[in-house]
């Protein structure tokens, strides 16, 4: 359930209109936008895996399921450049944008996969 609602939240931030954007000099910080992006799809991946790495030792495909996930948020990403690109007024397409949204993904899934190695080390 988190996974989904944080898919919503991020669906709203990425589709909103360049002019409701929040002006602050928060915003002001260098490659502020990456960061952001980076953060967004390292817990959408995060939420959507974890739950996967809870399961026992017994469920096997738990590998590929998580990696399916990250390829699936991944692929979402991309598919929100061509929203924003197409759809969004004041916003663009930006591969930058693409690149921290996947290194953000692989993070997510990283952070998700040494959790589930450590939790079911043999001890």
């Amino acid at each position: 359930m988190p996974g989904i609602i944080w898919l919503i939240i991020s669906f709203i931030l990425l589709a909103m209109p360049a002019d409701d954007l929040p002006e602050s000099g928060f915003f002001d910080i260098p490659f502020f936008d990456k960061y952001v992006h980076f953060c967004m799809f390292f817990l959408l991946t995060f939420l959507f895996c974890f739950p996967f790495s809870l399961q026992n030792t017994s469920f096997k495909p738990w590998k590929a399921v998580s990696l399916m996930i990250t390829v699936c948020v991944i692929l979402y990403g991309i598919a929100m450049e061509f929203v924003q690109k197409y759809f969004v007024v004041g916003r663009a397409f930006d591969f930058a944008d693409i690149l921290f949204d996947t290194v953000g993904s692989f993070g997510g899934w990283i952070c998700v996969r040494q959790f589930f190695f450590i939790k079911n080390r043999p001890r």
